[in-house]
């Protein structure tokens, strides 16, 4: 007679058999899937480094590309807001567990196809103010992330393009409305610190390399005048263009963004953007792992960076004070 702890044995052993690699398939980890989506050329070397931090943030993590995770990147050339949306759209049938996105014309796109996936972003000025999220400690929704700046910097950067070119009277602000929806924000602070300044700031939207040319010369037929460009997609993909064109026009202009410095510009008052990205890898990790997007604040810039370029101030005739270079991060020789 068999017994019946036999019997049960053998059934289970038939199971085994039957199913051997049941255990296996019950402890290995699904692969989870991020979503990228970057306005810029993927053949822009600034933009590559940046995005290789958020990478390595991931792998410090534990995650490796093909093993446990799969990426999916979107580069949009020249930020075209039509490719944006087609991209995003397309990214979200896909269902990743994440989607990791650069700027504000591309969480645009995004928070447009999606309530449900989580977001995560970098390159968004003022969130709060733009509608993306309730509140920076607890943004409710799908959505959160590292905020450039917020609209009061305004006032800095006068601040510091008037201590740089002290005979200033003009200043123009340039950017694409379409792009860079958040200016009309910095514009407010950037007026209402002009009075104090003594100095008359103008909106100088622009939408094409030709209305970026025309704004450079009608400013160089006005003495004394200056430019800022504050964060923008539009204006970083042509930086190259807007560079030579100041160094032609023989303009003060400061930017937003320190990398148009080290490439010809005169100045720049920016955030330490490398930060952010691997900031962003880590909440990338945590959501993965099981937070709440929800629960995730969103997150203020807490170091900036002045930096200034002493060959092109030369080459413009400007003699930057000793008081500002010494308070700059990064002097350009």
């Amino acid at each position: 007679m068999i017994s019946r702890r036999e019997i049960i044995g053998a059934l289970l052993g038939a199971a085994a058999l039957a199913r051997p690699n049941a255990g296996l398939a019950q402890n290995a980890a699904p692969v989870r899937r991020i979503g990228v989506i970057i306005p810029f050329a993927q053949s822009d070397p600034v933009q590559e480094a940046f995005y290789a931090v958020f990478k390595e943030g991931l792998r410090k993590s534990g995650w490796t590309e093909g093993r446990d995770v799969e990426i999916v990147e979107r580069w949009i050339p020249n930020a075209n807001t039509g490719d944006l949306r087609s991209a995003a759209a397309e990214l979200v049938r896909q269902r990743p567990d994440l989607i990791f996105l650069v700027s504000t014309p591309a969480l645009v796109a995004v928070a447009a196809e999606t309530r449900s996936i989580p977001i995560v972003f970098v390159g968004v000025s003022d969130p709060v103010g733009q509608g993306f999220v309730l509140n920076l400690a607890h943004p409710a929704g799908n959505i959160t992330g590292f905020a450039f700046f917020e609209p009061q910097m305004g006032g800095k950067w006068l601040q510091i393009l008037k201590e740089i070119a002290p005979g200033i009277e003009r200043v123009s602000v340039m950017f694409n409305p379409a792009t860079a929806p958040q200016a009309k924000l910095f514009l407010r602070s950037i007026d209402a610190a002009g009075a104090s300044f003594g100095v008359v700031t103008t909106a100088a939207p622009v939408r094409d390399d030709a209305e970026i040319e025309n704004i450079f010369a009608s400013l160089a037929r006005e003495p004394k005048s200056g430019l800022f460009l504050p964060s923008d997609t539009f204006t970083i993909n042509r930086r190259a263009l807007i560079i030579a064109l100041a160094a032609r026009y023989r303009l003060p202009v400061l930017y937003a963004h320190d990398f148009f410095t080290r490439e010809g510009g005169l100045a720049s008052y920016s955030v330490a953007a490398a930060e952010q990205y691997a900031q962003a890898a880590e909440y990338a990790d945590r959501i993965l792992k099981g937070a709440h997007v929800g629960d995730l604040p969103v997150q203020q810039p807490t170091k900036f960076q002045l930096v200034i370029n002493l060959k092109t101030a030369k080459a413009l005739g400007l003699a930057i004070p000793p008081s500002l270079l010494a308070g700059a991060d990064e002097v350009i020789e």
